[in-house]
């Protein structure tokens, strides 16, 4: 297995040598993050989407990105293997090192194998409850389980699955939304101060660096809604559990030009203050990624997006993402060769200016 971390000499050092505008480079908790990064997301479960998936990994660190995101649910554990191929052979032939790429996963889903010739439900039970790592009761909204004893499981598949010792990020994936149709609020937050507690040991144990949570609602809806969560709450949880220098540093959540709560609703309170989800992350030192900047190619239909700088939709999409205060980079889902070379073509110039974004969101809310 491939021991170490992303680091801040490795980030830094891959930002220098990357060949790209270093205004494409952002610094946060001492790390250099590239402001696009590959999601691993779509795709069959197939050994050409693995290939595909292992090429694009490739194609997107040669190009400047030091971000990859997946999931073990993904492509039913494939997603994470063609990700961890795709890191073995960089290193092997010296493009990389370890220190120098960032790694996220995310668990909490009920996934099978597809490397295993067994139906989904009989994997379950073969592989979790016969072990005895789900117990009955365990799952809710009939795919979600976050006990304690599934996720150190799932982290433990998570690093051989991508053939490393220590995962540089964990995110706890659609907890409030696939827990809250069975689960109460109040024992939602005590199960996730027990998975909090977990990560602290397993980032003791140097097996994760960071964790958070993968979301799709809570971040977004309003606070009357039932799968709402504070950030501010979130963050206190954590800093009860891991003190000051918890591990909870990094939220992820859909945004884009047409799911553009995350900038524009102010559902977040912070003092008296209400704030958007990315102001609020800004200012308690929570980075934010974010999925669907294409909405699984619905905003490149010519005419969806409104046009500025002369760029072609997908460049024009993660321009607007990449550009918003508070995010780190948008996860790009890339798997064939043109659509890698298309989209990282956005490398090759710097994000707007606050000022230039400002104007821009003026412009398209007057």
């Amino acid at each position: 297995m491939i021991s170490g971390f992303a680091t801040s000499e490795g980030t830094k050092k891959f930002a220098s040598n990357s060949g790209v505008n270093l205004q494409n480079f952002k610094n946060f908790a001492n790390l250099s993050f590239s402001n696009i990064g590959i999601g691993t997301y779509l795709g069959d479960a197939d050994s050409k989407t693995d290939e595909l998936v292992k090429n694009a990994v490739k194609q997107s660190i040669k190009s400047g990105i030091n971000i990859i995101d997946t999931a073990i649910n993904y492509r039913s554990q494939k997603a994470e293997r063609s990700v961890g191929r795709a890191i073995a052979e960089l290193i092997q032939d010296g493009v990389i090192s370890r220190d120098q790429i960032f790694i996220s996963s995310k668990n909490g889903y009920v996934t099978n194998d597809a490397d295993v010739s067994l139906g989904f439900w009989e994997y379950v039970k073969e592989e979790y409850s016969q072990k005895g790592v789900v117990k009955e009761g365990d799952i809710t909204s009939g795919y979600h389980c976050m006990t304690t004893a599934y996720l150190s499981d799932q982290l433990d598949r998570s690093l051989k699955n991508l053939d490393i010792e220590c995962l540089d990020l964990m995110y706890l994936h659609n907890a409030v939304e696939g827990q809250i149709k069975d689960v109460s609020k109040e024992k939602f937050l005590e199960n996730l101060k027990s998975v909090f507690e977990l990560y602290e040991r397993k980032r003791k144990e140097e097996k994760i660096k960071f964790y958070g949570m993968a979301t799709w609602e809570c971040f977004r809806v309003s606070s009357d809604n039932s799968q709402y969560l504070s950030l501010e709450d979130i963050v206190n949880l954590a800093k009860q559990v891991g003190g000051e220098n918890h591990g909870f540093r990094f939220i992820q959540l859909p945004y884009n030009m047409n799911y553009d709560q995350a900038l524009l609703a102010k559902n977040q309170t912070l003092g008296n203050e209400h704030v958007s989800i990315l102001e609020s992350a800004v200012r308690l030192g929570i980075g934010v990624f974010t999925s669907v900047p294409f909405m699984q190619g619905r905003l490149l239909t010519p005419g969806i997006m409104p046009e500025f700088n002369d760029l072609k939709p997908s460049l024009r999409a993660l321009q607007f993402i990449r550009s918003s205060p508070g995010v780190l980079a948008p996860l790009v889902g890339q798997k064939s060769p043109e659509h890698v070379s298309e989209n990282l073509e956005i490398m090759k110039i710097p994000p707007m200016s606050e000022d230039e974004f400002l104007a821009l969101v003026k412009k398209l809310t007057s």
